[in-house]
């Protein structure tokens, strides 16, 4: 289900997004959906890269799954944040779950 969104932006702002969905050929609405996207994406990466967030935790807040966050991650070379022993502990829960 969608929602209806009314924002408030400076005229910069406005003027870099309008200018950008001319570009892609687009509404202003989907630009602005996009670069929500993107943004959210960019946040994941950055909260797990300075180790604020978990893979799990960096997964939700860019909206993938954690198999397509290890791919963007990996896409924009920032490197595992996990020790031997976050593997380790991995190995032992699924020992007990399997």
């Amino acid at each position: 289900m969608t929602k209806t969104m009314s924002i408030r932006m400076d005229e910069d702002n406005f003027d870099f997004v309008s200018k950008l969905s001319k570009q892609e050929k687009g509404d202003i609405s989907k630009t602005v959906r996009d670069l929500v996207y993107k943004g959210r994406v960019m946040l994941g990466i950055e909260k797990y890269k300075n180790g604020e967030a978990s893979l799990g935790k960096a997964s939700e807040l860019a909206g993938h799954s954690v198999g397509d966050m290890m791919a963007t991650l990996e896409q924009y070379g920032i490197k595992s944040n996990l020790e031997v022993e976050d593997y380790l502990d991995g190995l032992e829960n699924l020992k007990k779950v399997w």
